[in-house]
Parts: structure tokens; C-alpha cells; sequence
């Protein structure tokens, strides 16, 4: 299991990040863009053009060296844009670790992923992360000079222990930052299957464009397992004995895919983005269609 940002995120994953954003960009052109103009509160003022002066505008406007290069009147038009402020909450908890390492390797990359594209529309970035306890990991951050410091954290955040999805879900307050983008990378394995709907109910009282991200191990949705089967819960320790046949298989399966799709119901009536995200799929390509959906963050 990697163990080293170097070791997670190879020399050229950058550079692949890179080469998405500009994919992103050339694929498609969202409605939303990195700074949205708006009235509401928590925005920058971005030169946008110049107008001549007329008798009534602000004489504090006034362009002075457009006017000495001119000898004309001009005043500055402004827009007011607001920032988005990007909440990536990250699954810490061991059933993203254990059995299936390669969940935390795909949910790592996909949190800098994230993070890589609002830093580069120069939104701010707060990395959290859920477990027993919601846990903040990061102050907010903004520019790509940051994107190191997100690779080292995130190599060294620890995986251990059970997930409370409903307590940090309720406790997590966007609204105390900024309005703006919550993305939650989880498996949602929380205590029992039936808290993962009320746990995304939660998102309902967050004032943020929403989207969850289960990450899954394709032997969770199909395991081969058969016989006499010893399960050990890898967060509560608590162990079952079954016996696992064909039969059995098949329901299980069955049970797991109505799962999803009441997860994926759930979210549909909050207008959340859900997205199931299997670790054996190409990163590159489904990070592309998973922008592509509609994301704040996808570049125009």
C-alpha cells in the first residue's frame, strides 16, 4: 500500500491532471464558470471593461491614465464575482483501507483531483475529513502553491476506526465558511446500510451545490467468496459465520444493487450529484464523465 505522496501520486499525475483540465474545457462548456457573477455576499470586484464618463458616474472611477494617453474621459467598469469555496470531505475510516487499499488510493487522487481544479479556477479548497469525528485537515486554501501541501497530507492522513456518517454529515456546516461546492468521497459504509440515505438526507440543510461519491471495490458489489465464510467487520471487529453459495451469492448481488439505486434515489430528490465510482475503472476517463454530469468545477 502506498505509504509516501510519491508513492500515491506518481511524477506524472499532475501533468495528467493538467492534461483533464484542458480536456474538460475543449469537451464541453458548462453553464457554470469558476467566478460567477452574483449579488450575494463573499465577492471580489474584477476589472471587466471601460465606458466614457458621463455627468453623474463616480469621478473615483475615472481612469487618469487611460485620460493622459487620451486626453478623453473614461471610468472603470468592474464586475462583482464570488468564489466558490470548495468543502472535499474525505472517508478516513478503515473499511477505505481494509481489505481493498486500492479505495484509499483512488479517494486520494480523487480528492486532489477536485482540489487540483478549484485551486486552478482560483476558488478556496478546505480539505475535512470523516470518521468517528468530523476532522478538519486543512485551513482554506487558495492557489496552486498549496497543491504539495494537499499531497503530503493526504499521503500521511491515517485510515482506522468506524464511520459516523450521520453524526459528521449533521455536524458539517458550510455555511460557516462560504456558500459553494460540498464533495463527499466516501464508500458510506457506515454502522448499517439503512443510515447511508439518512445520512445524505443531511445535505439538505447545506446551502452548496452537493456531490457524493461512493468509491467501491468490485468485490463488494460481486464477491467470489463460497463455503464457509468467517466475515470480521474490519471497523467494529464484530464477527459472522456464514455459509456463502451460489444461491446466497446471487441474493446478496440482488441486495447490493437495490442499495445503490436507494442511494441513488435519495440523492436525485435532494438534487444531489451521486456518483458510484468503481476502483477498477480508468481514473483519467471516468474523472472526465464525472465532470461532464454538471460540476461547478469543470472548466468552460
Amino acid at each position: 500500500m502506498p505509504t509516501t505522496d510519491a508513492e500515491l501520486f506518481d511524477t506524472k499525475f499532475l501533468d495528467r491532471l493538467r492534461s483533464l483540465f484542458f480536456r474538460l474545457r475543449k469537451r464541453r462548456q458548462l453553464q457554470k464558470r469558476g467566478n460567477q457573477p452574483t449579488p450575494s455576499a463573499g465577492f471580489t470586484r474584477e476589472f471587466k471593461d471601460h465606458r466614457q464618463y458621463t455627468p453623474g458616474d463616480d469621478y473615483r472611477a475615472i481612469d487618469w491614465r487611460l485620460y493622459a494617453r487620451l486626453d478623453r474621459t473614461f471610468i472603470r467598469i468592474f464586475e462583482e464575482i464570488q468564489e466558490f469555496h470548495v468543502h472535499i470531505l474525505l472517508d478516513r475510516s478503515a473499511s477505505m483501507v481494509e481489505p481493498f487499499p486500492e479505495k484509499r488510493i483512488v479517494a486520494s487522487r480523487l480528492a486532489v483531483g477536485m482540489a487540483y481544479l478549484a485551486l486552478l479556477s482560483q476558488h478556496r479548497v478546505s480539505i475535512l475529513s470523516i470518521g468517528e469525528e468530523l476532522r478538519r485537515e486543512t485551513r482554506p486554501l487558495k492557489g496552486l502553491g498549496h497543491i504539495p501541501t494537499l499531497l503530503k497530507q493526504l499521503a500521511e492522513l491515517k485510515y482506522s476506526g468506524v464511520t459516523d456518517l450521520v453524526g459528521n454529515l449533521k455536524q458539517f456546516r458550510p455555511s460557516r465558511d462560504r456558500r459553494g461546492v460540498v464533495i463527499v468521497i466516501s464508500d458510506l459504509f457506515g454502522r448499517s446500510p439503512e443510515l447511508s440515505a439518512e445520512a445524505i438526507a443531511q445535505a439538505t440543510r447545506w446551502p452548496a451545490e452537493t456531490h457524493v461519491i461512493q468509491v467501491l471495490h468490485p468485490q463488494e458489489q460481486r464477491p467470489t467468496l463460497e463455503g464457509d465464510i468467517r466475515l470480521v467487520d474490519v471497523e467494529t471487529s464484530e464477527i459472522r459465520r456464514i455459509w456463502m453459495t451460489k444461491r446466497e451469492l446471487a441474493r446478496y448481488e440482488e441486495a447490493f444493487g437495490e442499495y445503490l439505486e436507494e442511494l441513488g434515489r435519495a440523492c436525485a430528490q435532494r438534487q444531489i450529484n451521486y456518483f458510484p465510482w468503481s476502483t477498477d475503472l480508468a481514473f483519467e476517463d471516468t474523472f472526465v464523465s464525472l465532470l461532464s454530469r454538471g460540476n461547478a468545477l469543470a472548466p468552460s
